[in-house]
Order: C-alpha cells, then structure tokens, then sequence
C-alpha cells in the first residue's frame, strides 16, 4: 500500500540559483539568502542537505570572499596602513592592547577618626 503525500513538492535550486547561492554568500548570511529564494532558512537548510552542490557554493562563496578582503587588508599593512596592520596582528597574530590601570596605597596615614553626632535626643 502506498501512502500519497500532499502539500508541496520539495524545493529545489537549480544551477543557476546555486551559482547565485555563491554570489550572495560573500555578503549575505544563510537567513537573508533564504528570503531572496523567498523560502524560509529552515527550508534553505534542508535544500543544502538535499542537495550537496548548494552547501559547497555557499561556503565557497563565504571562502572566496574572505580571501579577497583578507588580501586586500593584507596588501593595506604591507603598503604602511597602520590601522590595516593592527586589526590584521589583533585578529591573525593574537595581539591586544590591554589597559594597565595600577592602583597603590599610600603609606600616610589616613584620618580614621569619625565623629558621631545624634540628632534628636
């Protein structure tokens, strides 16, 4: 006995929507890609299982991008941006600028008498 299903037949992209997939991840998040399809990301997500092709084209998509800005700032500090070269060391290289904020006692001797006066008696 065969059990027929109803409702939609499953989503699909096809190769030119998966080479859009592509273009979009470099600067669009898995969410906003899945509204340009005009599907939902849980759907966008179960497209990416059904069809392998459309996940590699997302990451490549996010690689690619990230090679070309990364070069691009790299290719910044190299030239002497000296803001290019601190966000590259501080992301790439684990530097941080730390704020040393040292506090010191005194050796005077501090007034540690307090007078009390009671008001209303």
């Amino acid at each position: 006995m065969k059990i027929e299903r109803s409702g939609r037949p499953p989503a699909v992209l096809s190769p030119k929507q998966v080479d859009q997939v592509e273009v979009l991840a470099a600067v669009c998040t898995k969410a906003q890609i899945a509204a340009y399809f005009s599907v939902t990301e849980k759907t966008f997500r179960v497209i990416e299982q059904r069809q392998p092709e459309v996940f590699t084209a997302y990451r490549r998509g996010r690689a690619r991008a990230v090679a070309d800005i990364g070069s691009i700032l790299y290719q910044k500090a190299l030239d002497g941006d000296i803001r290019a070269m601190q966000f590259y060391l501080k992301t790439q290289a684990g530097w941080s600028e730390k704020r040393h904020l040292e506090l010191s006692r005194t050796d005077e001797p501090q007034d540690q008498h307090w007078t009390v006066k009671i008001v209303g008696t």
